[in-house]
């Protein structure tokens, strides 16, 4: 099946300017709201975009603050949380998907944070998605992680935000987890990872009580060696969203032809998209 390619420049109102990467099908039969992960630029998702594209879903890849086409980079001038993300910038995407694919089924799905955010999100606006598709997501939280890796987890948690904050970013190229990230995103980030609980700066919402009327169909995607989002952490960000069905398809190095690890999959997605349209 053929798609067009297209970009959007968005931009939103405290001038934050992006594009909305596309890959639409000339008749969709769904459209999908996709989040990347931490520190990913967008246009790393787009052969997982084109293949979706092929089996007849429209997809948009959303760009977050900071990464690959965003006119904004965190530095101690430059700073935000996840308030921004979800209140300013991600309704502004979610609203060119409803322009430009005004039918078929309505889908949300991040990419590690990306799917967090995605459920997030999901919470504040539960009647615009259908369904929620998480790929190597879960909550940050240590006491989801086994052992021995949740023991040193509280410790980084306490450590990121304080390097963010003294550096003006997080340097997280250097420490080799995610790019470099605004303090308060960060911030935000830790707090989930020490209380368990998804809370963010300056939103008076109660981001627990929104998950837990979230009614979607789930489906996630796990990968065997993935330390950073083992079935304990999806399962526990799954828990938080009791109403709804969720379907978890865990896939092994064989049926990716890849490392199946936290980013591998993104080289050849062809099995994650089998696992996802299941």
């Amino acid at each position: 099946m053929s798609f067009d390619a297209l970009e959007y420049g968005l931009s939103t109102q405290d001038n934050h300017s992006f594009v909305l990467h596309a890959r639409v099908p000339p008749h969709p039969h769904a459209s999908l709201l996709w989040l990347p992960a931490l520190g990913v630029a967008a246009k790393h998702y787009l052969p997982f975009a084109e293949v979706l594209a092929e089996r007849g879903v429209a997809v948009f890849v959303h760009e977050w603050r900071g990464n690959g086409t965003s006119n904004l980079r965190p530095n101690r001038h430059n700073d935000w949380s996840y308030q921004q993300l979800l209140m300013q910038d991600l309704p502004i995407s979610h609203a060119t998907v409803r322009e430009h694919v005004p039918i078929g089924a309505r889908i949300i799905g991040g990419h590690s944070l990306g799917g967090q955010l995605a459920a997030c999100y999901l919470g504040l606006f539960p009647h615009d998605f259908e369904q929620l598709w998480l790929i190597a997501s879960g909550t940050p939280y240590w006491r989801s992680f086994p052992a021995p890796i949740r023991y040193g987890l509280p410790f980084f948690y306490q450590f990121a935000p304080w390097l963010a904050d003294r550096r003006g970013a997080l340097p997280g190229r250097k420490l080799g987890f995610g790019g470099e990230e605004a303090r308060g995103l960060i911030r935000d980030w830790a707090r989930v990872g020490l209380s368990g609980r998804y809370a963010a700066a300056e939103m008076e919402i109660d981001l627990e009580k929104a998950l837990s009327n979230i009614v979607a169909h789930i489906s996630c995607v796990m990968f065997d060696d993935d330390w950073l989002a083992p079935r304990s952490s999806l399962q526990a960000l799954l828990d938080k969203m009791p109403l709804s069905a969720a379907h978890t398809h865990a896939l092994g190095r064989d049926a990716l032809g890849v490392r199946a690890d936290h980013f591998s999959w993104m080289k050849q997605p062809q099995a994650v998209v089998d696992g996802l349209l299941a």
